[in-house]
């Protein structure tokens, strides 16, 4: 029987009840052995599921508050909410080891062998053959304190290796050159933190004194947000820039009832399966004026043992009274680009913060601004946003580079979008072609291609365990129309931030030199790898749309008068006199082995424990 479409993209992820439609192995590839019985939509997108499609299910108490873990965010957050809250432990009984060992094969659909020498075939992939296992017995409780952080969906453990100055406040060691940073995560060695910034000290007092923000976002809990902002400012004015719709719209007015002083505006998403994916922030200050973009959500999950990361404005000061309108405007034209994307959103709401804009002073930026706004773009346009907007970037603020076919194009992020039965549809395509822009040369070199994301491996052994996963919806439905993708894929290891274990979120692209010791241009954005993100072209090439609002920076070398940035290879701890680039994980990257499969959400993984001792069944 053939799932019926449902209007709500969320929908397009299968539920628990009907695994066993999709999950009948026939096709080969070197990661497993399955096929989809369903079509899908061909533009998938990732994390960015319409929260209007979350409904509260019967699994899930109606008392829950409306910032629940349970009720955020995309399906498989809400399945990783799940299962930090009902974990189901690995069981090691030997009368069931012979079953559990056939039953893990079946229930993943890509680890279909316990060694690399086995090559039997699994003839049927059914999350119904899993043994079904009731949640562990409750054991006895430790009594609640006044001074205890409210729940998590990580649970108790998420916090344990917390460092007793992890909230503490002070001044950073911060490298200014770049104005690249990554989060804080707890479990580390604390050298791994020093120059990274959890969102308490963005909003610290440290960096201004704040009279009003705007929180541009894809999830928020709303209370938690509040909480972040330090208790001197915690009642100045914040609007929340959001895309939800219905439902998902009105459990969030609802977790802002208790706070007044907490508006709203809703992004116009007029295309189908588009999202409000951009993260920013716009802090106004008595002393002036900050811009932050970022790869977080607004909530808890993404600031603990993620890796993310984020670019921070200078503070731009007031520009004198009568100042004329090309004033404070920087190289990069980066207040013109800012003021034309808050245009976009058409929403009264940000009318005055667009006033704020022309009056500050934001000549000392060094980055541009690479948006993306729902629509179809034709003539000039098209050049405007998404991918072709940093194709126009490259060609005009690089330079060619002599070899620069055998320069890498790196891509990294947290989730994948459907891109076609080929290689040819849109990746090698139109999205390469932008990859592969330097400067104003003729050539197309077709250099390397290497794309990063967590192999199953890498969320098992990672300091969230399976529910990291949770933040990596890359589809059963998805993955089984590209096998060709997989070929380009390479492991998430962070040896040198220290960061191997916290799972990304972050999301970046760059062009790196053969040796992987020189950056000719990094980008760091909300954009996964999908074409709702990055815009597709249609009608011969004449036009293209773009489904999702999204937002990043680009770094380009002669900005900062330079030819390459130079990697840092010894990135922490942070000092102030450092002059090379921060790229967040380890360089070269590590190809897949033949044994590694990329992880995908919605399939179960029960044949090895995580971390905290669970196994993954996606609810």
């Amino acid at each position: 029987m053939k799932p019926k479409k449902n209007k709500s993209f969320a929908n397009s992820f299968p539920s628990s009840s009907f695994c066993s439609l999709f999950l009948e192995m026939s096709q080969d590839s070197q990661h497993g052995k399955w096929t989809i019985s369903s079509s899908d939509d061909d533009d998938d997108d990732e994390e960015d599921l319409p929260l209007s499609g979350t409904t509260t299910t019967q699994s899930q108490p109606a008392r829950l508050s409306a910032a629940s873990p349970l009720t955020l965010g995309s399906e498989a957050r809400r399945s990783a909410a799940k299962n930090q809250l009902n974990p189901v432990k690995c069981e090691r009984s030997p009368s069931l080891a012979g079953k559990r060992k056939s039953d893990a094969s079946e229930g993943t659909g890509w680890a279909l062998s316990d060694s690399d020498d086995d090559d039997k075939d699994v003839k049927e992939n059914s999350q119904s053959h899993l043994p079904k296992k009731a949640p562990p017995s409750p054991k006895t409780k430790k009594p609640k304190v006044k001074e205890e952080r409210p729940p998590s969906p990580h649970g108790r453990l998420y916090y344990i290796d917390e460092p007793e100055d992890f909230f503490e406040s002070n001044i950073p060691c911060l490298n200014d050159t770049y104005r690249f940073y990554l989060n804080k995560v707890t479990g580390l060695d604390k050298k791994y933190n020093t120059g990274a910034l959890h969102i308490r000290d963005i909003l610290s007092p440290l960096f201004g004194t704040l009279k009003e923000s705007v929180q541009f976002n894809y999830c928020f809990d709303i209370p938690w947000m509040v909480q972040q902002y330090p208790q001197e400012f915690r009642d100045r004015p914040v609007l929340i820039v959001h895309g939800d719709k219905r439902e998902a719209k009105a459990r969030l007015l609802q977790q802002a009832q208790p706070f007044p002083h907490v508006r709203f505006c809703q992004a116009k998403l007029d295309i189908a399966f588009g999202t409000h994916h951009t993260k920013m922030m716009l802090l106004w200050y008595e002393e002036g004026f900050r811009v932050i973009i970022l790869t977080s959500n607004l909530i808890r999950a993404d600031w603990y043992q993620k890796t993310q990361g984020m670019w921070m404005s200078p503070l731009f000061p007031r520009l004198p009274v009568g100042s004329g309108l090309s004033a404070g405007e920087s190289p990069t034209f980066f207040k013109r680009d800012l003021l034309d994307y808050l245009t976009s959103y058409r929403a009264p709401e940000l009318e005055e913060w667009i006033q704020r804009i022309k009056e500050h002073d934001l000549s000392e930026t060094r980055v541009y601004l690479v948006g993306s706004t729902p629509g179809r773009f034709v003539g000039p346009d098209m050049e405007r946003w998404g991918h072709l907007r940093l194709r126009k970037l490259l060609y005009e603020h690089t330079n060619p580079i002599p070899g620069e076919e055998k320069w890498p194009v790196i891509g990294q992020f947290s989730s994948i979008g459907s891109m076609g039965l080929d290689k040819t549809k849109w990746l090698a395509g139109e999205f390469q072609r932008t990859m592969t822009t330097l400067g104003k040369s003729s050539s197309r070199p077709d250099p390397p291609v290497l794309l990063l994301y967590p192999a199953v491996e890498d969320v098992r052994m990672s300091l969230e365990g399976y529910p990291a996963g949770g933040s990596l919806p890359y589809s059963i439905q998805t993955a089984q129309k590209q096998l060709w993708l997989h070929a380009y894929f390479h492991r998430w290891k962070a040896n040198a931030t220290g960061r191997s274990h916290a799972m990304p979120h972050i999301k970046t692209y760059m062009r790196v030199s053969p040796d992987f010791t020189e950056l000719a241009w990094f980008l760091v954005t909300s954009a996964n790898l999908s074409k709702a993100a990055w815009g597709a072209l249609e009608k011969n090439n004449s036009q293209v749309m773009v489904r999702s609002y999204e937002l990043g920076v680009l770094y380009v070398p002669s900005a900062f008068n330079l030819k390459t940035f130079p990697v840092d290879k010894s990135a922490f701890p942070v000092s102030s006199a450092s002059s090379g680039f921060l790229v967040p994980f380890d360089l070269p990257p590590t190809p897949y082995a033949a044994k590694d499969q990329p992880w995908i959400w919605n399939i179960p993984y029960s044949q090895e424990p995580d971390t905290h001792g669970n196994i993954w069944i996606p609810s």
